[in-house]
C-alpha cells in the first residue's frame, strides 16, 4: 500500500466529503435494536482470569490476558465453556500457572463444574489461549491451550475425560505462544496447527518503562523483538512435525491473533495474522502447504497511511454480501480498526473509512471481536471487547465499553446500550466468542475479561426473522470442516458464511455456521464448498434448524 502525501492551497472553508458526512453520522451511537441479557448468574458461570498484576512486576506477560472456547465436548448437544486459567508471579521472578475451568452444559441452561472430573484442570504454564479442533478425527473435539513457557494439548477421549499429549504428539513449543488456529494447510485431510507468537520477555529481559512524569508502567512491545510464529503439521496418525522452515514462515513477528481461512478462493487455507505494532502477514498457500508471505502486496500489512498499528483480534466474513471474504482487525488506542475489503483473488482495499468503522474513534484498546448476525437481518454485525494494557493510560480508561457494530448494507453504526446493561458498562475485555449457546437461533455472546468475572449474554432481540445453522462433518476434507465456504441462495442473493480456523482472539467458537434470514426473504437451497474441492448442494432448506451436513 503506498502513502500518498497531497500539496495543496490551504482553504478557508473546511471541505466535507461524502465519506466525511457518514462517519460524522456513524459517530453518534444509536438506540440499539439489538439486545443481549446477562444470564452469567442464572448459569452458574463463576470464573475470573488472573494476570496477577497486583504483584506489581509491571511484566508484558500480564497485559495479554485470556480466552474461553464454546465447545460441545461430550457430544450431548449442548455447548460448553472452556477457560483459561492465567498465572501468578508467586511475589517475585517464578511463574505458576493457575488452573483452567470447564463448564460442562449438561442439559438446557444448566452448567456444572467439570474442571477436576474432566482432569483438563492442570496448567504447568502461564495460560492465554484456546483452540478447538478434532485434530485425530475421532469424532472427539480436542483443545490445545497456549501461553508462556509451553502449550498443553488436551485429547478428548470420548468418555469425559482428557489425557495431555503435547510431548506424545510432538507439539513441543517452548516459547511465549499467544492465538493459535487450526486448518489443514497441505490438503492431506489432517488438521494443522499455527501458533502466533509474542516477544522476547523473560525476567532477565524485563526493562523498567514508565510514563513520562516517571510513573511505572507496562513497557511497549516496541521494547522488546519479535519471535518466531511455529506451525505444526499433522503426520495423520495423531502426531504433528515442527513444518516452520518447511512452510516458509517469515521471522520475528508480534502475533496475537491468527485466521485460517480461504482468502483468494482456490481450495486451500491462507493464513493472516495480526501482530502488534509490526506489519500484519498474510499468508498465501501454495496448494501443498507452502506460504508465500503477501500482506504488503494484498493491500491487509498495514493502514491506510502505511503504518503498521499494534492489531490484536481478527475475523474473516463477507461484510458486504459479494460472496468474498473480507478481513477485520481489532487495534490499539490511537489507530482505527481496520476492515479490509476483498475486491477479488485475494487483493484487499482499505474501507474503514468508507464503511463508518473510523468513527468508532481511537480510544478504544480492541482485542476479542467477532462477526455474527446479531438481529437475523442477513448480514454480519461485529463485536469487539476492549481493555487496556497499561496500568496508567492518559487519554482514556483501563476499563473500556464493548462495542457492537450494526451491519446496514455495508454501513456500521456504532450501537448505544443502556448503562444498566453488560454492554452499557466498562470492562477489562480480552477473549469473546459469539455463538448460539441455548440453540434458540440467535447468536449469544461469552466475554473472558482479566481480572473481572467472565460473563454469559443471551440474545433476546425481538425480530420475525428466520434461521438456518449449519454444521458440517468431512470426510475427505477435515471433520471440522474448516476451510468449507456456505452459500446460502435466498430470493435476495446469497448470503456466504466461511468455516474459519482460529479468529477472535485467544479464543474459539463451535464451527457451526448461522445465516439469519429475514420474514420476506425465501430461502432457495444451499452450496457446500467443501476443502476438498467436493460441492454439495440442497434444495430443500426447513427453516429454523440446526442441519448437520455430511461430506
Amino acid at each position: 500500500m503506498l502513502l500518498a502525501v497531497l500539496v495543496g492551497c490551504r482553504s478557508e472553508t473546511p471541505v466535507s466529503s461524502p465519506a466525511d458526512k457518514k462517519e460524522a453520522e456513524a459517530a453518534t451511537p444509536t438506540p440499539s435494536p439489538i439486545n443481549f441479557a446477562d444470564i452469567t448468574d442464572s448459569l452458574g458461570i463463576e470464573f475470573e482470569y488472573h494476570n496477577d498484576e497486583q504483584a506489581d512486576t509491571y511484566a508484558i506477560l500480564e497485559s495479554i490476558g485470556g480466552g474461553v472456547a464454546v465447545w460441545d465436548y461430550d457430544l450431548n448437544g449442548h455447548a460448553d465453556l472452556f477457560f483459561p486459567g492465567g498465572g501468578s508471579f508467586n511475589g517475585g521472578k517464578q511463574l505458576t500457572g493457575l488452573p483452567s475451568v470447564l463448564f460442562s452444559q449438561v442439559s438446557a441452561g444448566q452448567y456444572v463444574n467439570q474442571s477436576l472430573n474432566s482432569g483438563i484442570a492442570p496448567s504447568p504454564y502461564y495460560s492465554h489461549g484456546c483452540a478447538v479442533a478434532d485434530y485425530d478425527n475421532d469424532g472427539f473435539p480436542d483443545l490445545v491451550l497456549t501461553g508462556y513457557g509451553g502449550i498443553l494439548c488436551w485429547h478428548n477421549l470420548g468418555d469425559g475425560t482428557f489425557e495431555e499429549v503435547a510431548q506424545w504428539s510432538g507439539l513441543i513449543d517452548p516459547s511465549w505462544s499467544t492465538s493459535a488456529g487450526w486448518g489443514d494447510l497441505n490438503g492431506d485431510g489432517a488438521l494443522d496447527l499455527y501458533l502466533a507468537h509474542y516477544v522476547d520477555w523473560s525476567f532477565e529481559n524485563d526493562p523498567v518503562c514508565g510514563d513520562p512524569s516517571g510513573t511505572r508502567d507496562v513497557c511497549p512491545p516496541r521494547q522488546f523483538t519479535g519471535l518466531d510464529d511455529r506451525v505444526f503439521y499433522s503426520n495423520a496418525d495423531g502426531t504433528f512435525r515442527d513444518a516452520s522452515q518447511e512452510a516458509g514462515l517469515v521471522e520475528k513477528g508480534k502475533g496475537l491473533g491468527v485466521i485460517l481461512g480461504d482468502v483468494d478462493g482456490d481450495l486451500d487455507l491462507d493464513i493472516y495474522v495480526a501482530n502488534d505494532t509490526t506489519n500484519n502477514v498474510l499468508y498465501l498457500n501454495e496448494g501443498d502447504g507452502k506460504l508465500q508471505e503477501a500482506g504488503l502486496a494484498r493491500g491487509v500489512a498495514v493502514d491506510d497511511q502505511a503504518v503498521a498499528n499494534g492489531s490484536m483480534g481478527v475475523d474473516l466474513s463477507d461484510f458486504n454480501t459479494d460472496g468474498l471474504p473480507d478481513l477485520w482487525v481489532a487495534n490499539y488506542e490511537s489507530e482505527a480498526f481496520a476492515l479490509y475489503k476483498n475486491i477479488g483473488k485475494g487483493q484487499f482495499l482499505y474501507a474503514s473509512r468508507e464503511t463508518g468503522v473510523s468513527a468508532i474513534g481511537d480510544l478504544f484498546v480492541g482485542f476479542g471481536t467477532q462477526f455474527g448476525d446479531f438481529d437475523s437481518d442477513g448480514d454480519e454485525d461485529i463485536v469487539v471487547t476492549n481493555g487496556h494494557v497499561i496500568h496508567s493510560p492518559r487519554h482514556t480508561t483501563v476499563k473500556q465499553l464493548p462495542l457492537v457494530l450494526e451491519n446496514e448494507a455495508g454501513q456500521f453504526q456504532t450501537l448505544k446500550f443502556d448503562k444498566a446493561d453488560y454492554l452499557g458498562q466498562l470492562h477489562y475485555g480480552r477473549g469473546v466468542v459469539a455463538d448460539d449457546l441455548d440453540q434458540d437461533g440467535d447468536l449469544d455472546l461469552v466475554f473472558a475479561n482479566c481480572n473481572e468475572r467472565a460473563a454469559v449474554l443471551e440474545n433476546q432481540t425481538k425480530t420475525d426473522s428466520g434461521w438456518v445453522q449449519i454444521r458440517l462433518v468431512g470426510t475427505d476434507s477435515n471433520r471440522d470442516g474448516i476451510g468449507a465456504r456456505l452459500t446460502v441462495h435466498t430470493s435476495n442473493g446469497d448470503l456466504t458464511r466461511f468455516v474459519t480456523g482460529g479468529g477472535s482472539y485467544l479464543s474459539q467458537g463451535t464451527y457451526v455456521s448461522h445465516f439469519g434470514i429475514p420474514s420476506d426473504v425465501e430461502v432457495q437451497g444451499i452450496t457446500v464448498r467443501w476443502p476438498s474441492g467436493k460441492t454439495q448442494t440442497e434444495s430443500k432448506v426447513p427453516l429454523n434448524q440446526r442441519l448437520t451436513f455430511f461430506e
